[in-house]
């Protein structure tokens, strides 16, 4: 299973970062984003630099207890011109507060520390909202296999999480079951992942496996199609099993 060394996921997140901050400045910032419908361009690049200048702030103040989270945003800046520098402090500004192992809040509250649930998720934000930037400047996506395999594990962790439940119940609920068995298999990471959905919820697990439904395909379309930018591709087997997962999971970047 795809692992990210911190200093790769960190190196993603900036460059990602920036990728959108290119988009942004070709398609302009009144251009509408066709794989998140109800945003402008300007509405993007507020959205993901304002996060990560919200959980920097977080990290920065090593908060632990969720009462205690900041409550201001930092403003975009009105001319588009500054946009990408703005956006280019915002990612290095995140990246520095998520560099070390410091005592973080953890939402999803897994295993995994603080610091390492924040450094994916604003991984995922910046790739996936790198990609609806992308797609709104008409410019070819790129996500590299290891990050893109490294973001799939991070969704199926946050849909079986234990607060997944309390922050998404309708999702939780959907996704319990009877068996249902379903494969994603990276075809250029090497990577895959079983989902089983049984009566107390979804469960995963790295590795192939006999499944009622696969779906095939590299692992940054695999990503994409996940967080529902685009059309599934790549099915085999019972694909009501594969549309039932797609429409009942709501962790999408924003």
């Amino acid at each position: 299973m795809s692992e990210l060394k911190p200093d790769q996921a960190r190196r993603a997140i900036v460059e990602h970062t920036r990728w959108l901050a290119g988009s942004a400045a070709q398609a302009g910032p009144d251009a509408a984003v066709p794989t998140a419908p109800d945003w402008t361009v300007r509405q993007l690049v507020e959205h993901l630099g304002q996060t990560q200048h919200w959980v920097a702030e977080m990290a920065e103040r090593q908060i632990t207890d969720p009462t205690q989270l900041p409550t201001e945003v930092v403003a975009l800046p009105a001319d588009p011109g500054e946009w990408a520098a703005w956006l280019d402090r915002s990612a290095r500004r995140v990246v520095a507060a998520l560099a070390d192992e410091v005592p973080l809040w953890n939402a999803a509250g897994d295993g995994r520390t603080g610091v390492e649930f924040w450094r994916s998720s604003m991984l995922n934000e910046a790739v996936v909202h790198g990609f609806d930037g992308e797609n709104a400047a008409g410019r070819p996506p790129g996500v590299d296999p290891d990050v893109a395999a490294a973001l799939i594990t991070n969704h199926f962790r946050m849909l079986t999480s234990p607060t997944w439940a309390m922050q998404v119940p309708k999702s939780a609920e959907a996704l319990r079951g009877s068996g249902q068995t379903l494969l994603w298999r990276a075809t250029d990471s090497g990577d895959a992942w079983f989902v089983e959905r049984g009566p107390d919820g979804a469960t995963w697990q790295p590795g192939v496996r006999t499944a009622d439904a696969t779906v095939s395909g590299p692992a940054g379309s695999l990503l994409l199609i996940l967080t529902r930018r685009l059309p599934l591709t790549g099915e085999t087997g019972d694909v009501s099993v594969v549309r039932h997962w797609l429409d009942n999971t709501a962790h999408v970047a924003g």
